[in-house]
């Protein structure tokens, strides 16, 4: 299990969450069903090390202050979308022997047939939701498109648990399908502009 230290935070104030930022930490939160909320920072280098070795899903073993130990979950991560940078995190505690649900990252494999058809493919649901233990809960759930034709699509339901998790998401969600091509109709001969009849002036003239 993957170890990150933290330590916490006693100054809530803005000017000092800014200063832990541009120290190189991330301001977190720790919490849990048993567990009070509890302000924290952690090394922005580590944390970001520690979530690619263990993935989204993964379970970290935080260290705060050089005492307690927690066994937590990201739950959720801020960014600052110009620079890129970590600039939040909520830190949940989590009972290793309790089922739980959790968010799933939805992987398609291969290629689907009726992409070269003309079809379009739509990838309607991005994560799927499962039950298992903490440790048991995939960080991806890899889905086969490399028999999809035309009009086909992949549900939830149709998707195979694995032997320590079950889908918690509703069945008749639809993960991918693909589309028919789309034609575009002829236009008509009445759709086509016609030019304004041009007049002669001097007949006008006349007719006056």
């Amino acid at each position: 299990m993957a170890t990150l230290e933290a330590n916490k935070r006693e100054d809530l104030r803005r000017s000092e969450t800014r200063k832990l930022r541009a120290e190189g930490y991330v301001p977190a939160v720790l919490y849990g069903k048993k567990t009070d909320s509890t302000p924290v920072y952690v090394p922005s280098i580590a944390f970001t090390k520690t979530l690619r070795q263990v993935g989204w899903n993964g379970i970290i073993d935080l260290t705060v202050d050089n005492g307690s130990k927690h066994q937590v979950m990201v739950h959720d991560l801020q960014k600052d979308v110009i620079k890129g940078h970590n600039t939040h995190i909520d830190f949940f505690e989590v009972d290793m022997t309790s089922e739980m649900d959790a968010d799933v990252a939805v992987n398609l494999v291969g290629d689907a047939p009726g992409e070269s058809e003309g079809g379009v493919l739509s990838h309607m649901l991005y994560t799927v939701s499962v039950r298992a233990l903490p440790r048991d809960i995939p960080e991806q759930i890899d889905v086969d498109i490399s028999e999809l034709g035309i009009n086909d699509s992949i549900l939830v339901g149709d998707l195979k648990a694995g032997q320590n998790f079950e889908f918690s998401s509703e069945a008749e969600e639809t993960i991918v399908s693909v589309l028919p091509p789309t034609e575009e109709e002829p236009e008509s001969e009445g759709d086509e502009e016609q030019e304004p009849e041009l007049v002669d002036s001097k007949e006008d003239e006349n007719e006056e």
